[in-house]
């Protein structure tokens, strides 16, 4: 086998679980929309749903106190 003759295996196993992240994002951005009435409402909504789970993940290390 040459030098050149190098092979790259490439693995794709996390297609499920991008999959319920996608879903949980769509969901979120259809909770906050009603929230944020008209054209720019739209636009917060989906920055709404992007961010939300650092809030969560940050109140909840408050209350570990960690």
């Amino acid at each position: 086998m040459g030098k050149h003759d190098r092979a790259t295996k490439v693995i794709y196993e996390q297609g499920p679980l991008g999959w319920v992240f996608f879903v949980a994002w769509v969901g979120a951005v259809v909770y906050f929309l009603p929230l944020n009435p008209g054209f720019w409402g739209f636009f917060a909504a989906l920055l709404k749903a992007a961010v939300w789970p650092g809030y969560v993940l940050y109140h909840v290390l408050m209350l570990l106190h960690a």
